[in-house]
């Protein structure tokens, strides 16, 4: 048995949903422990596609049991939305999904404040999902934040709600300058009681739950949303999200110790992309940034926003690894490379001064000064879609692959062929 955590490695948008898919066949619980609705999990296999932006991914697994973990953020609405969606497509959630009592809600004040602000910065936007989901984390910090467990149908819990609902639009109305509509707090509660009536539920104690599974010795499997370099300590700060994404943060954000945690597996592009704002120093302009945003399909899935294309940045994946502790990683969209005649590799960057730096500096002026240093490979000029076997690929793309596990230093071990489940190729599971 054992439990594992799956980390995106770059900006996120690696292809977590598949493998998460994937790994839940024998798993018994997967934990999502970070973000809300601004992330897009996308699932195939056989004929039909799921995208999931709160429900884990495992959820597609029948004998798989999914948690909304506490460190999340959940807009009520949306996650009625997804119920719905799972049960239009026959996928039992009744005894399998359950949300934890300590995940804090997003309130209708806090998308309007988070769409207020982009408005307000103009030229200056961090990139927001707009989805409420950085307001609501400020309100968990301050300590001003509502959880599931504090919902509650009487005078006291609405007078509460009454008065963070007036407190935030008059932040709306003489800080931010919003000319309005304003939230009526009579609306508001009625429609929080409303969709907690249908959530209720699924609410339980998410902590009693994982040291139930813990003791049982189950595979337990914590999901990620976004990736490394969008964490709020860790990441391209400011262009970053408002949660911790990295591996530490699956154990606050989901209940389980850090001693219980056996394996790390980052996800990781064959290529990097980037959604939003903030530094990308191997983003490409020309036609290998056109060739690999087409054919590698790269519109975000809960936005639609175009994603920015460039080449592997091992810098970046170097320092990832380290900070994730990562014991194994799994390769994505290798196919999407396969028309490409040459590859590169970022080994180090140049930076303004001359210098050569092999990892990336926090300074954020810094960062959009960089040179990318590369080694470059010869491509294999083959198809590898739907490619089932090390031994079936190219090798090119064997070679490609073992140079980026040398410079990482940490073994690969699954590659993805293709979208969906079965195109895959798996060199080690960590629940056998």
């Amino acid at each position: 048995m054992a439990n594992v955590i799956v980390i995106g490695s770059q900006w996120g948008d690696e292809g977590k949903g598949k493998l998460v898919d994937i790994l839940a066949e024998k798993a018994s619980l997967v934990v999502r422990f970070q973000g809300g609705n601004n992330a897009g999990h996308t699932v195939m296999f056989g004929d039909q596609k799921f995208i999931l932006h709160l429900i884990p991914s495992g959820i597609t697994q029948p004998n798989c049991r999914c948690v909304l973990g506490n460190g999340m953020v959940i807009d009520p609405e949306a996650l009625l939305e997804e119920l719905q969606m799972l049960k239009d497509l026959n996928i039992k959630t009744e005894g399998r999904l359950f949300v934890s009592d300590s995940a804090h809600l997003i309130m209708p004040y806090h998308k309007l404040i988070d769409q207020a602000r982009e408005d307000r910065l103009r030229d200056n936007k961090i990139g927001t999902t707009v989805r409420g989901i950085g307001p609501a984390y400020e309100d968990k910090v301050s300590r001003q934040g509502i959880r599931f467990i504090d919902i509650e149908n009487n005078a006291e819990f609405k007078a509460h709600l009454d008065q963070i609902v007036e407190d935030k639009n008059r932040y709306l109305k003489y800080i931010l300058e919003h000319t309005g509509p304003f939230l009526d707090p009579n609306e508001v509660f009625e429609k929080l009681l409303q969709a907690h009536r249908a959530i209720a539920p699924f609410v339980i104690d998410s902590q009693a739950l994982m040291q139930t599974a813990t003791a049982a010795n189950e595979n337990i499997l914590l999901e990620g949303a976004q990736g490394t370099f969008l964490d709020i300590d860790h990441g391209t700060f400011p262009f970053v999200t408002s949660s911790n994404t990295t591996a530490g943060g699956a154990c606050t954000g989901s209940g389980l110790a850090p001693g219980k945690v056996d394996q790390v597996l980052g996800v990781v592009k064959a290529y990097t992309t980037r959604v939003g704002a903030g530094p990308f120093p191997t983003e490409l302009f020309d036609q290998t940034g056109e060739h690999l945003s087409q054919v590698g399909r790269e519109f975000g899935a809960t936005t639609g926003r175009p994603r920015r294309c460039g080449w592997f940045d091992t810098c970046m994946l170097k320092n990832s690894v380290e900070l994730n502790g990562m014991t194994g990683l799994a390769l994505t969209k290798l196919d999407v490379l396969d028309q490409l005649p040459t590859l590169k590799l970022c080994v180090a960057y140049a930076d303004s001064k001359g210098n050569r730096l092999t990892r990336l500096p926090h300074q954020g002026n810094e960062q959009e000064k960089l040179t990318p240093i590369y080694e470059e490979m010869p491509g294999w000029q083959q198809s590898t879609q739907g490619i089932t076997t090390y031994e079936e690929l190219p090798p090119e793309a064997k070679n490609y692959l073992s140079k980026i596990s040398e410079l990482l230093s940490v073994p690969i071990a699954m590659i993805s062929t293709g979208p969906k489940r079965e195109e895959t190729i798996i060199l080690s599971h960590p629940f056998v």
